[in-house]
């Protein structure tokens, strides 16, 4: 069966918000969300991206422009409070902690490229703690150092709501991502201290500004971690050709999301969107990125997947659909694997 290693999925998110605060369910498996272990172990899901993201409520907002001071009116999700995002960062986290302590067998967490080889190896899921949206992290950054430590090594700066360090990218359909202003100072700062510590800074969720402040900040390869090409479905969270060809020139990755409302060019959630839309992502990604820059980037536990993957034990269909378009043994191990171990070696190490 093919090995998969998956660029964002929220199983943390619906363990806390169903107080299974030790990922008891996750062992057992259950009927809920996407991922638990009996479906990884099914559907060949060895890895990936746990993210920790803080709720809030949508909340229409003045956002004045970074460069010329005026007000722009935009619909983002609203800001969350510091301190309960810090709250929960902190208790979302620790259910992947207390997982991996519970049954490394079965979970570890990794900090390395290394780290993951070794828990693939040992048969059990390799999981990079990453925080969506970096609310819980304050101006001087010394949050950041403590996650850190903790074993933090992907980060993206915002997630679809303003916070101090940007802005990002609205639900919207049809929509652009070049919707109000990039980076704030300390947005600069923490890209910086991202590269300074070896982590990871995740583009999916910023807006075009944002991701543009990043390219001319960073000195790591650019990387989105669950995103899809605006040329086929024009939501505001999807790539535009620019920004993917800016990607392809840092020897980057986007992982392919599968959320039917980035994938179908009519933004519809509909779970019986066949899997030829996704096909379609993956070959215009492999030709605008190349065979090395294209990899998965699911969104399991965040978003209505199509019918035909379902949850982690339908991983093998999209696999199969990908070799009945012609991808050949080696080119689907990349997008499978491969390009997501890549990446991270060159940047987490």
């Amino acid at each position: 069966m093919q090995r998969i290693f998956d660029g964002h999925n929220d199983t943390l998110l619906r363990l806390w918000r169903s107080d299974d605060l030790n990922g008891e369910t996750f062992f057992a498996g259950s009927d809920d969300g996407h991922i638990d272990l009996p479906r990884a172990r099914s559907g060949g899901f060895c890895g990936g991206f746990f993210a920790v993201y803080v709720p809030g409520e949508m909340k229409r907002i003045d956002i004045p422009d970074r460069d010329t001071g005026e007000v722009i009116d935009l619909a983002y999700i609203g800001p969350v409070d510091a301190l309960a995002a810090r709250r929960a960062t902190l208790e979302i986290a620790s259910i992947l902690f207390r997982m991996e302590r519970a049954r490394p067998d079965a979970i570890r967490i990794c900090r390395s490229a290394a780290d993951i080889e070794a828990a693939k190896s040992a048969g059990a899921i390799a999981a990079v703690f990453h925080i969506e949206g970096a609310e819980a992290i304050g101006p001087d950054l010394a949050e950041l150092d403590v996650l850190h430590a903790a074993g933090l090594r992907s980060l993206g700066p915002v997630w679809s709501r303003p916070n101090i360090f940007g802005y990002g990218a609205p639900f919207r359909f049809p929509g652009s991502p070049d919707d109000g202003p990039g980076l704030t100072a300390a947005g600069f700062e923490l890209v910086k201290a991202c590269n300074a510590l070896n982590i990871l800074v995740d583009l999916s969720h910023l807006n075009e500004k944002g991701f543009w402040d990043v390219a001319k900040t960073t000195d790591s390869p650019l990387v989105a971690t669950h995103s899809n090409i605006h040329a086929i479905s024009p939501s505001a969270r999807n790539l535009t050709d620019k920004q993917l060809d800016a990607i392809a020139e840092s020897g980057g990755v986007v992982g392919l999301n599968y959320a039917t409302a980035f994938l179908r060019d009519d933004g519809r959630n509909m779970s019986d969107t066949p899997l030829t839309f996704a096909i379609r992502h993956l070959e215009c990604l492999v030709e605008k990125l190349g065979e090395d820059g294209v990899a998965l980037g699911s969104d399991f536990d965040g978003a209505l997947m199509p019918r035909d993957i379902g949850d982690a034990a339908g991983l093998p269909n999209l696999v199969q659909a990908m070799a009945d378009a012609g991808f050949g043994d080696a080119l689907i191990d990349k997008v499978c694997w491969g390009n997501w171990v890549s990446v991270l070696r060159r940047t987490i190490g």
